[in-house]
């Protein structure tokens, strides 16, 4: 008898919002072109920053009432659900409602709707009698994927993983992990992040001298690069159909990817500082698990945040790992669409999974003068690149109080 714990596990659908697309056809084409839709915004208390905003038919999958009661990380995380479905060939009505699994990354979750309540009462000599009684369920932090079993009938598990910005890679190991358990037979997992919506996430980047500032806010997300001075906020969602091959191939489906390794480890060492080592060894571990050398790997796509010791940290570990790959690709997609926190990772790959088709790598774009300390062999710099084959990709994410995943992708080979 097969061992359940060996099942192959596949990427069926992907669903998505990013500040320049609302759909991954788009997203691609526009990463290939090196289109940043960067903003400026003028945020409540806080003033004038470059930010990502994402723009998507918001009621096209579920009410304008239903998106007033519910946050906007839950409309986004709906309308991601709904496409990711529609983008696998899924009609919820032919599952089985009990045996789906909601699994929702998070960096944050609350914070914007706490600040737009005490911004409302403060309009009434702060009078909590004029605090909304929605407010408990739409700060707790299973809220987004409970929007989305709700929008979809779905009465499977359901929760959010908080896990910094390594959560939209880490809900998809535990997507792959439940569905090898036999807890649930498919899962929506991903990530989402109403992040822009909340001066106090601003203020404090700012306080650590890590906001990015530029003229032109299309080039304030500038990492590797010598002037680099910090993140660009973005919100944006991505969620993926995930099933097993068995599963996926007994319907017919087109399968986007397989995901044959991940890791997860801890720095235990700083609050907010990274630390390039245990980088490295969560990337060894994620490719020894997938009984893969440094040289299968096609295409790295970096966490790089445009922070000065977040990309020169990543770049340590990159060439401690792959310095014996000569014909590794690097690239990196927040240059584009800035940080997506808990949906940055899942995009990111969402971003580069059309490479298995078309072989082509997306730039990292706003490099003028490529800091030495982030130089990389065969970084993709501001063109793309043929690749001629890309058959590998490993996906970076690292978040605060130092967690680091890993995520390695295949293109699929029944």
């Amino acid at each position: 008898m097969n061992n359940p714990l060996d099942r192959r596990i596949v990427i069926t659908g992907v669903g998505l919002v990013s500040p320049n697309a609302d759909n991954p056809v788009e997203f691609r084409r526009k990463l290939l072109h090196g289109i940043s839709e960067i903003q400026e915004i003028d945020l409540r208390y806080f003033g004038k920053a470059a930010a990502g905003l994402c723009t998507f038919p918001e009621t096209k999958h579920r009410k304008n009432k239903e998106n007033k009661r519910g946050t906007r990380a839950g409309c986004i995380g709906v309308y991601c659900a709904h496409e990711a479905l529609v983008n696998a060939g899924i009609e919820i009505s032919s599952c089985d409602p009990a045996r789906i699994g909601v699994y929702i990354g998070l960096t944050e979750h609350g914070t914007v709707e706490t600040e737009n309540e005490v911004f409302n009462i403060s309009r009434y000599n702060y009078d909590t009698n004029y605090w909304t009684h929605h407010h408990n369920p739409r700060t707790v932090l299973n809220n987004p994927a409970g929007e989305i079993t709700m929008s979809l009938g779905i009465t499977g598990p359901h929760y959010s993983i908080g896990a910094a910005c390594a959560a939209g890679n880490a809900a998809l190991i535990q997507a792959a992990q439940m569905i090898r358990l036999g807890e649930v037979d498919m899962a929506l997992a991903g990530g989402v992040s109403e992040s822009v919506g909340s001066f106090g996430i601003f203020a404090s980047f700012k306080a650590q001298n890590a906001l990015a500032e530029a003229t032109d806010p299309r080039r304030a997300s500038r990492p590797f690069d010598l002037g680099r001075n910090g993140i660009v906020i973005s919100e944006g969602g991505c969620i993926y159909v995930i099933e097993s091959m068995d599963r996926a191939l007994a319907r017919n489906a087109r399968i986007l990817g397989e995901i044959v390794g991940y890791a997860m480890n801890s720095d235990a060492r700083d609050f907010v500082l990274p630390y390039g080592p245990r980088q490295a060894e969560c990337m060894r571990l994620a490719l020894r698990r997938a009984g893969l050398r440094p040289e299968d790997v096609d295409l790295i796509n970096t966490h790089a945040t445009g922070t000065r010791q977040g990309d020169i940290e990543e770049c340590k570990a990159i060439r401690e790992v792959f310095r014996d790959s000569a014909s590794t690709y690097v690239n990196n997609t927040k240059s584009n669409i800035g940080h997506a926190m808990g949906a940055a990772g899942v995009l990111e790959l969402a971003g580069n999974l059309p490479s298995f088709d078309d072989h082509l790598v997306h730039p990292t774009i706003n490099i003028d003068e490529l800091d030495p300390e982030c130089s990389l062999p065969n970084l993709v710099v501001n063109t793309p690149v043929d690749a001629g084959s890309i058959s590998v990709i490993l996906n970076n994410s690292f978040g605060m109080v130092g967690i680091n995943s890993a995520l390695i992708v295949k293109k699929f080979e029944p």
